[in-house]
């Protein structure tokens, strides 16, 4: 994304800085331009959720299985090697349950359910198929995911980064020399990176084989975008 603008009068550019404001005093016309690369890379890190649905007569009932039932679900993500700090509880509800009686026209209680959900980070992601098939043979209810994303993506934000920058000056230069100047000078710069994510193409799939097959997993590739937004200015 490209966006353009030129001043043809000379202006002051407010820089921001972290100790006090910079004023930079242009002569030329500017061109302001916001810049978006993306580079893409292969996931290290897959991430599911698991979750256990429970329903009983009693609020106490119901929480009472969930917990028996969850605690198999986790101590499983445990054996598979999973280390603790990659396992979060990430939400636990417990509401009354109700049917409606058409012919009475009213709600009929009928008990509680309870439910648990956990998020798992798995830092080897070709068993990310195999740990989805572990956590339903222990008593997953219900199963998210996966989320791929890279641990560290500082190589391929950098590149990002070159890879605007490098745009936005071949861009600016270009606009100065159809006004009739010969170059450009950088007043101004700032920058918004959004971390690795699926591409729209590489999303996972997942699904059960109907022959109890593994489930299949296919990681694709995530991408990294770095937005640069940038003042120049044309000069002779």
């Amino acid at each position: 994304m490209i966006r353009t603008t030129l001043a043809l009068a000379a202006a002051a550019i407010a820089v921001p800085a972290a100790a006090a404001d910079v004023q930079v005093t242009s002569q030329g016309p500017l061109v302001e331009l916001s810049v978006t690369e993306t580079v893409k890379a292969k996931p290290d890190l897959a991430e599911v959720s698991a979750g256990v649905t429970t329903q009983a007569p009693t609020a106490v009932a119901a929480m009472q299985a969930n917990a028996k039932a969850m605690d198999a679900v986790i101590q499983r993500i445990k054996a598979l090697g999973i280390a603790p700090e990659d396992i979060q509880t990430t939400g636990i509800n417990l509401g009354a349950q109700y049917d409606y009686d058409q012919s009475a026209q009213r709600q009929v209680f009928r008990g509680y359910q309870a439910s648990n959900r956990v998020s798992v980070t798995l830092r080897k992601i070709d068993r990310t198929g195999a740990v989805l098939d572990a956590l339903v043979a222990a008593g997953a209810t219900d199963i998210g995911g996966p989320s791929f994303s890279i641990d560290d993506d500082s190589a391929s934000r950098a590149q990002a980064r070159k890879a605007a920058f490098d745009k936005a000056q071949a861009q600016a230069s270009e606009y100065a020399r159809w006004a009739g100047y010969s170059g450009v000078r950088l007043l101004s710069i700032s920058e918004a990176v959004n971390p690795g994510r699926p591409m729209p193409y590489a999303e996972a799939r997942v699904a059960m084989a109907a022959d109890m097959k593994q489930t299949p997993v296919e990681p694709g590739l995530v991408g990294t975008a770095v937005t640069i937004s940038v003042t120049f200015e044309m000069t002779r």
